[in-house]
C-alpha cells in the first residue's frame, strides 16, 4: 500500500529520495535534512549554549516545531540530547508503572495509549530530525512551539495522571477508612 502511494505521488517519491541521499540535492529537496544534520553535528559534546544556535537563524526551516530536536542538540550537544532521551525513557517507565498499577482494563489501556502516544511521537520526531526516517511533520511533545501540540500533549499527560490517581487514590482512602472503623475508640481514663 505504501509503495503504491509512493509510486503514484511525485511529492512522496521526492521526499523518500531526498531522505535516502539528502546531500545529492542539498540546496533543493534535501535542504531541510542537511541543515538538521548540520545543527546536530555542530552541537558537539556539550553544545553551543542555550540560545546560541546558528541553524535556527533562518537556515533550518520549521525549526521551532518539526525540527526542534536539531536546535536542542546544537544548543545542548550530545550530553543534553542523552539527558533528553533519559527523561523520555523515565517518562515511558513511569507510564508503564501507572499502567501496570491500574485496576481496570479500561484504565490500563488508556495509560498505555497515553504513554505510547507521547513516547512514540517523541521517538519519531527525533528519528526524523536525525535522518533515521523520512520527514513526517510531527512535533516533539511538550517541547515544540505551538499551542495545539502543547494542549494535546498536556491533555494526554492529564489522562495518564488521572489513571494514576484513580488506581491509587481510592484504594488508599478506603484502607484508612477501614482502619478507622476497626480501631476501638480511645477514652481518657483517670
Amino acid at each position: 500500500m505504501g509503495f503504491a502511494s509512493i509510486a503514484i505521488n511525485e511529492y512522496q517519491r521526492l521526499r523518500v529520495a531526498s531522505f535516502l541521499d539528502p546531500w545529492r540535492d542539498a540546496q533543493g529537496d534535501g535542504y531541510q535534512l542537511v541543515q538538521s544534520l548540520l545543527a546536530i553535528g555542530s552541537g558537539g559534546i556539550f553544545g553551543e549554549g542555550f540560545g546560541l544556535s546558528t541553524q535556527k537563524l533562518q537556515y533550518l526551516p520549521i525549526q521551532s516545531t518539526d525540527f526542534i530536536f536539531a536546535v536542542f542538540a546544537e544548543e545542548f550537544g550530545y550530553v543534553g540530547s542523552v539527558v533528553l532521551l533519559g527523561f523520555l525513557l523515565l517518562f515511558g517507565f513511569v507510564g508503564l508503572r501507572v499502567a501496570l498499577g491500574c485496576r481496570s482494563n479500561q484504565q490500563r489501556l488508556v495509560a498505555m495509549g497515553a504513554t505510547t502516544l507521547l513516547v512514540g511521537q517523541s521517538i519519531l520526531n527525533i528519528a526524523v530530525a536525525s535522518g533515521a526516517m523520512p520527514t513526517t511533520g510531527l512535533p516533539l511533545p511538550l517541547i515544540s512551539y505551538g499551542g495545539n501540540s502543547l494542549m494535546a500533549s498536556l491533555l494526554v499527560c492529564g489522562l495518564l495522571i488521572r489513571c494514576s490517581l484513580e488506581s491509587h487514590g481510592p484504594l488508599a482512602s478506603s484502607a484508612s477508612t477501614s482502619r478507622r472503623r476497626r480501631s476501638p475508640p480511645r477514652h481518657a481514663s483517670r
